[in-house]
């Protein structure tokens, strides 16, 4: 195992690393620090934070991030089939033509279902 292969990754972690810290650094030491109540108040998932535990809430902005979650993972296995696109030939063009049908059938019954509807 030759480990001055593995150098490059080495110092891509390193540097990567430390230019985060060091812009992680600049913005506490350089930004603006003006707190008031509103900037203090916590803000989570689209509702105020106050209440009873138990209260209802509306589940649709649940629903609208785990779809675009899903919906956008599906579009990301679309990156290594346009890379390979020469190589795959017919098989893996219906393959991919499969997929996007079933993607697009989805897509039309969450629709149909209302569930990207926001009001």
């Amino acid at each position: 195992m030759n480990l001055e292969q593995y150098f490059p990754v080495l110092l891509f972690i390193v540097v990567g690393t430390a230019i985060g810290f060091a812009l992680i650094t600049a913005g506490s030491l350089i930004g603006p620090h003006r707190p008031d109540a509103q900037k203090l108040s916590p803000y989570e998932c689209g509702f105020e934070a106050f209440g009873d535990a138990r209260m209802k809430f509306d589940v649709r902005y649940y629903l609208v991030a785990i779809l675009f979650i899903l919906f956008d993972l599906e579009i990301a296995f679309l990156f290594p089939w346009a890379i390979a696109n020469g190589s795959v030939g017919m098989v893996g063009f219906v393959t991919v033509m499969i997929f996007l049908s079933v993607l697009v059938v989805g897509f039309i019954y969450e629709w149909k279902k209302g569930a990207l509807d926001w009001e």
